[in-house]
């Protein structure tokens, strides 16, 4: 298929689930948190998908290829599944947060939200320009080289950094304080990945084993 074509379909169907999971449970469309959160992740994601597409079609077929199917790693598998039903929820719960005001988040900080939701997605967009490699699951390609510079030399895992803000962003985004526990769960599940991803990248990928010891942080600078 066409990989322009693929783009459009995929951020088509993405969209049309994405507002499924916010309306739905809202009980109406008269909900401005939703609609701006949709507007916000549309463009932060399809602009530079579409770039990254005319620039180096084969590393956005490595972040198109996602999924539990597409892992190899019995661990990932489990983990990539527990991800698809904590990123629905952190739609869904503050979608019936709205519908039932369980919180009372201000605008302002929902606004703030958004700005952290474009910057997440701007983080991992970032992290496949430095790393044409960076694939949607777990794998090591033939003469994948390491790349340790840029937001690598930061933390081992910057495109999860990115995720963490991500997922906190939607929370505050859609005026929901409820939905702030699932980012914890949803951390722990790319902790997970990451533990078991170190290991075959250990094993692996060359020069790796130094790389942990000159940037010793994974996710969070002087955290982990």
């Amino acid at each position: 298929m066409n990989t322009s074509l693929r783009i459009l379909i995929t951020s088509v169907v993405g969209i049309a689930v994405f507002a499924v999971l916010l309306f739905v449970p809202a009980g109406t469309v008269n909900y401005w948190q939703g609609w701006a959160l949709l507007a916000v992740f549309s463009v932060a994601s399809l602009g530079p998908t579409l770039y990254i597409a005319r620039l180096d079609p084969a590393a956005l077929d490595r972040r198109l290829n996602a999924g539990v199917r597409a892992e190899t790693r019995p661990v990932q598998k489990v983990v990539m599944a527990g991800t698809f039903v904590a990123f629905a929820a952190l739609l869904v719960v503050p979608a019936l947060d709205y519908r039932f005001g369980w919180s009372h988040v201000p605008a302002w900080l929902s606004v703030v939200g958004d700005v952290m939701v474009a910057t997440g997605l701007g983080l991992t967009m970032l992290v496949v320009f430095q790393n044409r490699y960076a694939a949607a699951t777990i794998t090591i390609e033939e003469g994948q080289p390491l790349v340790s510079t840029g937001l690598y030399g930061i933390v081992r895992h910057p495109m999860y950094s990115g995720n963490t803000i991500l997922m906190i962003g939607i929370s505050l985004a859609l005026g929901s304080y409820w939905a702030l526990p699932l980012v914890v769960v949803g951390v722990l599940l790319m902790a997970a990945r990451i533990v078991d991803e170190e290991k075959l990248l250990r094993a692996d990928l060359e020069g790796y084993q130094e790389y942990t010891q000159k940037v010793r942080y994974r996710l969070v600078p002087l955290v982990w």
